[in-house]
């Protein structure tokens, strides 16, 4: 049994102590902290779930010699700080994406996983763990080399603006996902860039200093291309779309909804609108990350989701950001030459 603290109870933790509990036998959740802990988490974690302890303060997670593994879902900027001391204390790591908005922080993280190697370290792209996208990976490894790689990624409504200024911004926030499931999808590395974006949806998202809407084209390391397309705003609903092009055919996924229900009438054909929220989309693929996880530590085998697949979507992020910036296109060996500065 791999015992469990999770660093970190908004949303995202909650979700993750629900996964453990219910989806991965293998380990248990004993502990959780935050600084803002609320007596209804509080109860929801020793009640509901029977978690042994509550804190406030992390260390003491850190602390504990009776657990083996971390999971960090607290605040961004606390990820790559707390990385590198639960690697120290000889935790293994899990750590929501992304490890830090800083390079030079990142390139700590890495340095420290290399100076812990015998512990496990993942990043939680957790759209690798979805049935779907593990699907079209395996299906198209069948239909030779990859031409061209499409990914369709909206949201079903804006965020508040007051998040939208401390988000890092549309590549850091939310096409993060997309630049990770390109290579992943491509087991290949981006190259080059080129990134046409707007505020269209909300203008005050413009305002922000941020944009709503974008389309970015890649050339990758393998000769192939990939193009994503992202918006703040599908009124239909959550679309999570991606298509690989190869030599000897093509396969893509469509949507999750509630059903695959059609009604074909004389008027016409009507089926049911994508699913509404991620968490609705995804929480199978977040209960399918941590096992993959646990089942890491228990076999000693490498991590899906390494600190290099933290590292390169940040970067290409990065690349992204100054191609908009810029109206040109951007390569990642500049960008790593310039945060190498």
């Amino acid at each position: 049994m791999i015992n469990i603290g999770i660093i970190g109870m908004g949303r995202i933790g909650r979700v993750h102590m629900e996964s453990i509990c219910t989806s991965v036998p293998e380990a248990k959740v004993v502990a959780i902290a935050d600084p803002y802990l609320t007596s209804e988490t509080e109860t929801l974690a020793l009640e509901k779930y029977k978690v042994l302890n509550a804190y406030k303060d992390y260390k003491k997670i850190l602390s504990d010699d009776s657990i083996d593994a971390v999971v960090i879902c607290s605040s961004t900027d606390t990820h790559s700080a707390i990385s590198i001391e639960a690697l120290k204390a000889g935790k293994h790591v899990m750590c929501e994406k992304p490890i830090d908005t800083d390079y030079k922080r990142i390139i700590k993280v890495v340095e420290a996983v290399k100076e812990n190697s015998h512990l496990k370290f993942q990043v939680g792209f957790n759209r690798r763990f979805d049935h779907n996208f593990m699907a079209l990976k395996e299906q198209s490894k069948n239909l030779g080399a990859i031409h061209i790689i499409k990914i369709t990624s909206r949201d079903p409504a804006p965020p508040p603006i007051e998040y939208i200024k401390v988000s890092g911004g549309l590549f850091n926030d939310m096409m993060i996902h997309d630049l990770d499931m390109v290579r992943f999808l491509s087991s290949s590395e981006v190259e080059e860039v080129h990134v046409y974006g707007g505020a269209l949806v909300d203008k005050r998202i413009g305002e922000a200093g941020d944009i709503d809407t974008a389309i970015v084209s890649m050339k990758l390391s393998s000769g192939a291309f990939a193009v994503i397309d992202n918006s703040r705003q599908a009124v239909y609903g959550y679309d999570q779309r991606a298509e690989v092009f190869c030599a000897n055919g093509m396969v893509c996924s469509e949507n999750d909804a509630p059903s695959t229900v059609k009604v074909v009438t004389s008027s016409g054909v009507n089926s049911e609108k994508p699913l509404h929220f991620f968490l609705d989309r995804y929480m199978q693929a977040y209960a399918k990350e941590l096992k993959c996880f646990v089942e890491a530590i228990i076999n000693d085998t490498p991590t899906i989701c390494n600190e290099t697949d933290g590292l390169k979507p940040f970067l290409i992020a990065k690349a992204c950001a100054k191609s908009l910036l810029e109206s040109r296109p951007v390569t990642i060996a500049e960008i790593e030459e310039e945060l190498s500065r």
